[in-house]
């Protein structure tokens, strides 16, 4: 199973940091391969809350169901995604370190049926993606 964490420091506090990975509508400004993400259920962004993940990896297109599976306020937000080839989590965890943020971005891929085949794939780009996914979010968190 593909997984790779990266953590980064971001001269913004928490919630700053929190508040754009909480805001879905943002996520297709930090994540270049996501086109967008819509809430299936009315309300707040609440652990159990149904997700559709909308990408477009340059291979194909498609959509992810999915649900946020922990959502602590300016410390970690999590969300897991499936479809017939993967079961993808998606974590963020941040952390004050007294002068901005530490945060932390884990993405655990299990592939599945046909989507095994892309297993060395997805070990090779996923590091690349993670870390700019992470730079584009510590520039918009710092820019707020």
């Amino acid at each position: 199973m593909p997984r790779f964490a990266h953590t980064l420091s971001v001269s913004a506090p928490p919630a700053a940091v929190f508040s754009i990975v909480d805001d879905l509508t943002k996520t297709p400004q930090w994540l270049s391969r996501c086109t967008g993400i819509d809430k299936l259920d009315e309300g707040g962004n609440d652990v159990g809350t149904r997700l559709k993940y909308h990408y477009d990896d340059g291979r194909r297109t498609g959509s992810m169901d999915g649900q946020i599976i922990a959502r602590e306020p300016d410390r970690h937000f999590a969300m897991k995604f499936t479809d017939k080839m993967m079961d993808v989590t998606v974590d963020f965890v941040a952390a004050s370190d007294g002068v901005g943020t530490t945060l932390t971005h884990s993405i655990d891929i299990a592939p599945k049926g046909f989507g095994k085949l892309f297993t060395p794939l997805i070990k090779r780009d996923l590091p690349k993606q993670t870390m700019d996914a992470m730079t584009r979010l510590k520039a918009m968190a710092e820019a707020a």
